[in-house]
């Protein structure tokens, strides 16, 4: 679905001038946020756009991830699919592995002292992103029979880590 379609079905339950009021915009903008962008169009760049021109500019998962959090969610991203595949099971179970014991790790040493600070929670929420992502990886690899792809995407999260 083209976000500016996606934009339009959310106009059918919430008002665009409620929208415009709540985020100090004109009611034109916001309505031109719903029409497809182009020459021949009155169309505007709108916020779902730009959010995923970012994304695809910076390749920093942290965008999403932060965006998905505003409202209580998480961000898991899916790895393609891909034509050659691995049946190297292993690396990938001991990946997905290692990975839980590395939370586990930071949550022992978080509750030694019987007190969870700012700091350890927030480094046991990064433990836990990085975990939920790399299972849902490994899940996905599981379903296609491809766990080459696991170390790739093992990558990416990685880049995305410093949270």
């Amino acid at each position: 679905m083209e976000s500016h379609n996606l934009l339009r079905e959310v106009f059918k339950e919430t008002s665009p001038k409620q929208i415009a009021e709540d985020m100090g915009l004109s009611l034109s903008l916001i309505y031109k946020w719903s029409q497809a962008p182009g020459e021949d169009s009155s169309g505007t760049t709108n916020p779902l756009d730009r959010m995923a021109s970012l994304i695809e500019s910076t390749e920093d998962l942290r965008l999403i991830q932060w965006l998905c959090r505003k409202k209580n969610g998480f961000f898991v991203a899916s790895p393609e699919k891909e034509k050659v595949i691995s049946q190297n099971l292993m690396p990938a179970t001991n990946l997905i592995v290692q990975e839980f014991a590395d939370l586990l790790s930071v949550v022992a040493c978080a509750a030694t002292d019987n007190h969870v600070n700012e700091a350890e929670a927030a480094r046991i929420r990064k433990r836990w992103e990085k975990l939920k992502t790399v299972t849902e990886t490994f899940v996905h690899c599981c379903e296609n029979g491809n766990f080459a792809k696991i170390q790739e995407e093992a990558k990416v999260v990685a880049r995305s880590e410093s949270i």
